[in-house]
């Protein structure tokens, strides 16, 4: 049997998909970029098109918004946060993380060289 790629367990490893939700492209581009830019993520998908539906003081709210997915490491997390939290329009934005429990190694390698490296935007 061949593989194609190598699998790693990463539970120790600290490789972390954060996501976080916003209002529109401009502010997906403008986090995006100061998060890659900034070392803080190897990569940004920003998926159009979300229905989020939600209770917020009290009510149902609906409203249209983009996702982004941000590969990146546990160490930076903290700075991610803070970075999103400076530039994002929302009162309080979603912010969650969740591990990375295998990826290929070729992947995770990348990402590993990727976060905590500045990279000219």
């Amino acid at each position: 049997m061949h593989y194609l790629c190598a699998m790693t367990d990463i539970k120790q490893s600290g490789y972390l998909i954060a996501i976080c939700t916003v209002p529109d492209q401009a502010t997906a581009s403008l986090l995006a970029d100061k998060l890659v830019s900034a070392g803080l993520a190897a990569c940004v998908n920003i998926v159009p098109g979300i229905q989020s539906v939600y209770a917020w003081q009290g009510k149902i709210e609906q409203d249209n918004e983009l996702l982004l997915m941000i590969k990146t490491k546990s160490s930076v997390f903290s700075e991610l946060e803070q970075l999103i939290l400076q530039h994002h329009p929302y009162e309080l934005p979603e912010i969650i993380a969740v591990s990375i429990e295998a990826g290929s190694t070729a992947y995770l390698d990348w990402i590993n060289n990727a976060v905590g490296t500045k990279h000219a935007s």
